[in-house]
């Protein structure tokens, strides 16, 4: 073979990707693809589960800062993020104001006292309970289950802050 036969055919060769080569990697893509999605899609609960933790901390702020106010001041409400909060038994009282303090109108979805039935729209409320769900799962099963409730002082006990279980398929 002279020297002009063999630079033509390595010109002849220079090309791109053969066509088992670019199967080959699709295959590895997608198979790389398959084993990460179960872990991106799981990350939706942990963002609302740790969301829920957050919201719990919220309210047990303001919860202590109502308190604080009133053995300070005494009164039946005070005033925060310019809203005026109710106290009952030297606790802020179950309410929408009180969930404007904490700051969680903006992300939260408010389940108000007295909810008679769980679902869609969250947990069921007393009188003297509310709830806060995470605006992503508003109108699905899921709000029922996912949810931080607060449940207002009595005149024998401080209030009570129920964070929902991780487990609970938030």
């Amino acid at each position: 073979m002279n020297k002009q036969s063999y630079a033509r055919i390595s010109q002849q060769r220079q090309g791109g990707f053969t066509l088992i080569e670019l199967i080959v990697v699709i295959v590895i893509l997608g198979i790389l693809a398959a084993t990460a999605l179960p872990k991106f899609v799981s990350m939706g609960a942990d963002a609302r589960v740790a969301a829920l933790g957050g919201a719990r901390g919220a309210i047990a702020a303001a919860s202590s800062l109502g308190r604080g106010q009133f053995l300070v001041k005494g009164g039946t409400t005070y005033a925060a993020e310019n809203t005026t909060v109710g106290i009952e038994n030297g606790y802020p009282a179950a309410s929408t104001a009180f969930i404007t303090a904490a700051g969680l109108n903006e992300d939260f979805v408010v389940v108000n006292p007295g909810n008679s039935t769980a679902g869609t729209t969250g947990p069921v409320t007393s009188s003297t309970e509310i709830a806060v769900v995470p605006k992503s799962v508003q109108g699905t099963a899921t709000a029922a289950t996912c949810f931080i409730k607060y449940t207002a002082a009595t005149t024998s006990a401080p209030p009570v802050i129920t964070a929902v279980p991780a487990a609970t398929g938030c």
